[in-house]
């Protein structure tokens, strides 16, 4: 199984963009969203920005992983 999980441009060049998830920067593949600027939230699967998000968006999205990864434990 596959998750899309938002993350924050930090900088753009060209098609590729590095994005931070938390503290850990990964380069993402812009080709699906060429208009994502530095200070975008952005949903990333299998290395692809797919959509554009806001921050308020983002951070219920990540919230949610959290009490997910809370939720788990103890398993």
């Amino acid at each position: 199984m596959c998750l899309a999980v938002p993350g924050k441009v930090i900088e753009v060049n060209g098609p590729v963009a590095v994005v931070d998830f938390g503290g850990v920067k990964r380069e993402v593949r812009l080709d699906l969203m060429p208009d994502t600027k530095p200070g975008d939230w952005v949903i990333v699967h299998t290395g692809f920005a797919i959509e554009k998000l806001d921050e308020k968006k983002a951070m219920e999205i990540l919230e949610a992983w959290a009490e997910v990864e809370k939720a788990m434990e103890g398993f």
